[in-house]
């Protein structure tokens, strides 16, 4: 077996442990929330007799112990339960409707599937453009371009993202109608008028992202440019323009790619608030109207899958530094 794929299937097994880990915590922190499903469904008035017996049964009387492993087994084999939510909606409903008890799952997947378009709009927007500021500033460096592009992006992540959206709502929305304010998409919609409804939130958490990916690559490109043979490229008489993206961008890669992959992994977790403001049909969204609801089983679902992207996207991230870098394959 060679030394990387050991190192590799070294890195998916802590991830795997890692995940566990976080499963452990997500299922005490959400079962510690305040609260109680049962109180919120039936109010003040309800009686104990009545709490008890919603509270057997959604198995919210078994020990902790049990509903967890009992949650872990489902979750390995793809079952995320069911919503209590759901559960409660279709004991009134179901015997004379003939509705059906929705899964977490099945009410999960169309806002994961949202999440991530939004994610990929946004890093189609921002890697390419912070990458770009980043060459230009160390093409550029300590000029006014490079202060500038500095105060800019530092300004920007320095803000709260609501006070971005806001900002960008009012600019882009109400003083000058250019993009709608509010993201309702739904199943069918075009392609185009998706996008279109995408913009503005793929633009508030563009803002959030591009100071980190913009200043890893000026600060991995600054670094390389008093190599040797960054040296000899200029001597030859090499355009600046073209040792950079020629002879330095390619050697800063596993640097770039590292912030890159974990801003991609902030673009899927931390999207709950862009959502909020936007009124994204996301999974954020769904978390947050889930703890509204104490919905325990939708909470947790939406945790781990955050967790899950997180830790996956890092793992890629730690593959791909590893796998572009001789020095980390071979580090003896």
């Amino acid at each position: 077996m060679s030394s990387v794929f050991r190192i590799i299937l070294q890195r998916i097994a802590l991830g795997v442990l890692t995940l566990f880990i976080v499963s452990i915590v997500i299922f005490t922190a959400v079962n510690m929330l305040p609260g109680d499903f049962a109180q919120a469904i039936l109010g003040q008035a309800a009686t104990p007799e009545a709490i008890a017996a919603i509270r057997q049964d959604l198995g919210l009387d078994q020990p902790p112990v049990s509903r967890y492993f009992t949650w872990l087994a489902g979750a390995v084999q793809g079952d995320l339960g069911s919503s209590f939510a759901q559960a409660n909606f279709a004991s009134f409903v179901g015997a004379e409707s003939g509705g059906t008890e929705v899964t977490v799952a099945t009410q999960i997947a169309p806002r994961f599937a949202n999440t991530m378009f939004l994610a990929g709009v946004t890093a189609c927007i921002a890697v390419p453009f912070s990458i770009f500021l980043g060459v230009l500033a160390a093409l550029y460096r300590n000029s006014a371009f490079d202060k500038a592009a500095n105060v800019f992006t530092l300004s920007s992540i320095s803000s709260p993202e609501f006070f971005l959206a806001y900002v960008l709502i009012l600019f882009l929305a109400v003083l000058n109608p250019v993009l709608p304010s509010l993201s309702n998409i739904y199943d069918g919609m075009g392609f185009g008028e998706r996008l279109q409804k995408t913009l503005l939130p793929a633009l508030t958490l563009t803002l959030v992202v591009t100071a980190h990916m913009m200043r890893m690559t000026r600060a991995a490109i600054i670094n390389l440019l008093a190599s040797p043979y960054i040296e000899m490229a200029r001597l030859k008489g090499i355009s600046p323009l073209r040792v950079i993206v020629k002879h330095a961008l390619p050697n800063a890669l596993a640097p770039i790619i590292n912030v890159v992959a974990l801003n991609l992994a902030y673009l899927i977790t931390g999207v709950v608030v862009v959502e909020v403001v936007f009124v994204y049909p996301g999974i954020g969204q769904l978390f947050v109207d889930g703890v509204k609801t104490r919905d325990i089983p939708l909470v947790q679902a939406c945790c781990l899958i955050f967790a899950a992207a997180y830790i996956l996207l890092n793992l890629t991230a730690d593959i791909m530094s590893l796998l572009s870098n001789p020095r980390l394959r071979h580090p003896k």
